[in-house]
């Protein structure tokens, strides 16, 4: 499996190899001692989820108070999305930073997202499935988002296809607005939370 650092600090891509052969394919999509190996402490699963998008479908730009906040592992096994890291945490030395990885069932890559980076997909296909190993559990009490289409993030999504949002998503605040609301993770707190996964062991 082969590891790349993304723009984004604290996010990383990841391939798998593939065994084709006259029955199929064969791959490793998740393995924890990589993912261990390349952030620096053990993943710990708490949930798995599943999204089945329509050509055009966006999702996010989401993130969770810290802590604990929710780490990601996002692959998609059928279709394809564009992915979308952005560094949200006040202080950060990159804050207002994107990345993107394209995510499909040709590359079969999949993505690492830290806690309190923000995180966004469009579908690039119908029927786009993604699946999502989350570190903590969904808690809406503790769960923001920062509207996709904010010209300030800039995030560069496919121009020939129309973007579709949930109501939720497209009145979310901008970036300005939601750090002017102090709504986003710092840096200083992220940083420690992190250094407090490594410490257990």
């Amino acid at each position: 499996m082969e590891v790349r650092e993304l723009a984004v600090p604290d996010a990383w891509e990841f391939t798998p190899r593939q065994f084709p052969d006259e029955r199929g394919v064969f791959l490793e999509w998740y393995r924890a001692d990589v993912v261990a190996r390349t952030i620096g402490h053990d993943f710990q699963i708490a949930q798995s989820n599943q999204s089945i998008s329509k050509r055009g479908t966006v999702r996010g730009v989401h993130f969770a108070d810290v802590p604990p906040s929710q780490a990601k592992y996002v692959y998609c096994p059928s279709g394809a999305v564009l992915d979308v890291i952005v560094d949200i945490r006040a202080g950060s030395p990159t804050f207002g930073a994107v990345d993107t990885v394209r995510l499909d069932d040709v590359d079969r890559r999949a993505v690492y997202i830290s806690e309190g980076l923000g995180h966004a997909f469009m579908a690039l296909t119908d029927d786009a499935v993604v699946t999502y190993l989350c570190s903590t559990g969904y808690a809406p009490d503790r769960e923001h988002g920062v509207n996709p289409l904010d010209a300030g993030v800039g995030i560069p999504w496919p121009s020939d296809i129309e973007p579709i949002l949930s109501d939720k998503d497209s009145t979310a605040p901008t970036l300005r607005q939601a750090a002017a609301d102090g709504i986003l993770p710092t840096y200083a707190e992220c940083l420690a939370y992190r250094a407090s996964l490594r410490s257990r062991g």
